[in-house]
């Protein structure tokens, strides 16, 4: 079975994981999946299949004979799609040859525009498959489950030499949880790669340091009528602390290395309001700074309003994982080596964002990231090609095989 195929089937689970359930997986959606996947890893002939009490799945590919001393390779997906856009009742649709302009999705009266989206004339061609417009397609990251899953299975069909590997597909990596509940030395590799980046090809080394920073605002409700010199809206309030922030420090204004402040949810009244901010930047001082930065900012407009209450609540979600792979940077010179290999020009960028390979590489498993053939995540315009997610499988081989060559 080719990994689109596969690809196909996971996408129409509704997987969406969901910030604040207390649980792991946090949405029950994810333990559908879960089970499916262990269901095909047995059927494949994979070892030691299993889906933890948290949600994790694992299995082993042990080394075909004369491999025995190669060093174990994982390899990595999320089940989970991003709580960002609906992922329930996901409908692929497969666009074959497509002409590389704008495609007209069939509900919404939406369309994914060459002018928001001009990567996409590179795709000119291919087979693409999107969602129908009312939901994301999840690509990210159920197209890098596909791949895992098929390459495995070319493996045990094909014979190829290759050492011991570790497969897992890990729940709410959406939500910064994935590797909560990963238990590093029980998985058994000395190295590994997540597949969770965009486009065949790319490799990524370099992610964010990231935090999360939950205001609640307490303010005094009051009758408008009566409220000269006593209302406090915690609105109006909420508003303020924002503009307090530097206005061009932005995900919609920035870039490559520039961090930004990301104003993610906020909702309330007059008289409670709360704000999510995520917080990001590739330089752990300039992290540092913009977490102080915050601090300052809600003690400020705290002194301006005394009657209101500001209480923030600011916790870091993972780090630049480029210091814990500087040891072992063969994993990114053999996954560009096999890009090649596979006919693609290797990219490398820096993540702006994270993935379960940043906390595991602090967890003492280094791992970068790989693409999945995948583009616009995290939304209606997602999509991804048959002929994309055949290179990426291409290229999860070509690493086993310059692995097979060394030894541990």
């Amino acid at each position: 079975m080719r990994a689109y195929e596969r690809f196909l089937n996971y996408a129409k689970v509704n997987t969406e994981s969901a910030d604040g359930t207390g649980k792991s997986p946090s949405t029950d959606g994810q333990w559908d999946l879960a089970r499916l996947l262990v269901e095909e890893l047995n059927a494949l002939g994979m070892k030691d299949a299993k889906v933890s009490e948290f949600g994790v799945v694992t299995a082993v590919l042990p080394a075909t004979p004369g491999c025995e001393a190669v060093p174990t390779l994982g390899f990595l997906a999320h089940m989970d799609t991003a709580p960002a856009f609906s992922g329930a009742g996901v409908v692929p649709i497969v666009h074959e040859n497509y002409d590389g302009g704008d495609v007209v999705l069939p509900k919404e009266g939406r369309v994914i525009r060459l002018a928001d989206f001009p990567e996409m004339a590179t795709l000119k061609g291919r087979t693409l498959i999107t969602a129908d417009g009312s939901t994301l397609l999840g690509a990210d990251d159920k197209a890098g489950v596909a791949e895992v899953m098929t390459l495995c299975e070319e493996l045990i069909t094909s014979g190829a030499p290759h050492g011991k590997l570790c497969v897992a597909f890990t729940p709410d990596e959406e939500i910064g949880e994935g590797s909560n509940h990963f238990d590093v030395p029980a998985f058994g590799a000395k190295y590994a790669y997540t597949v969770d980046g965009s486009k065949e090809g790319g490799i990524e080394y370099e992610n964010f340091n990231a935090a999360s920073a939950k205001v609640e605002i307490t303010g005094v409700s009051v009758h408008p009528g009566e409220a000269k010199d006593a209302m406090e809206n915690a609105l109006l309030i909420a508003m303020e602390l924002n503009a307090k922030l530097p206005p061009e420090e932005i995900p919609a204004r920035t870039e490559g290395y520039q961090g930004f402040f990301h104003l993610d949810e906020m909702n309330g009244t007059v008289a409670f309001a709360k704000m999510d901010y995520i917080i990001r930047d590739h330089d752990m001082e300039r992290f540092t700074q913009r977490k102080a930065l915050m601090e300052q900012v809600v003690q400020e407009v705290q002194a301006a309003h005394p009657k209101a209450k500001l209480e923030l609540t600011l916790r870091d979600s993972y780090y630049n994982m480029v210091g814990q792979l500087k040891d072992c940077m063969h994993l990114v010179e053999n996954a560009r080596e096999a890009a090649r290999m596979a006919g693609v020009e290797p990219t490398t960028t820096a993540i702006r964002g994270g993935t379960d390979g940043a906390r595991l590489s602090f967890k003492g498993l280094p791992c970068p990231n790989l693409g999945t053939g995948g583009y616009n995540f995290h939304g209606p315009y997602e999509c991804v090609t048959v002929e994309g997610m055949d290179t990426v499988v291409a290229i999860l081989r070509n690493i086993v095989a310059l692995y097979a060559k060394t030894e541990a």
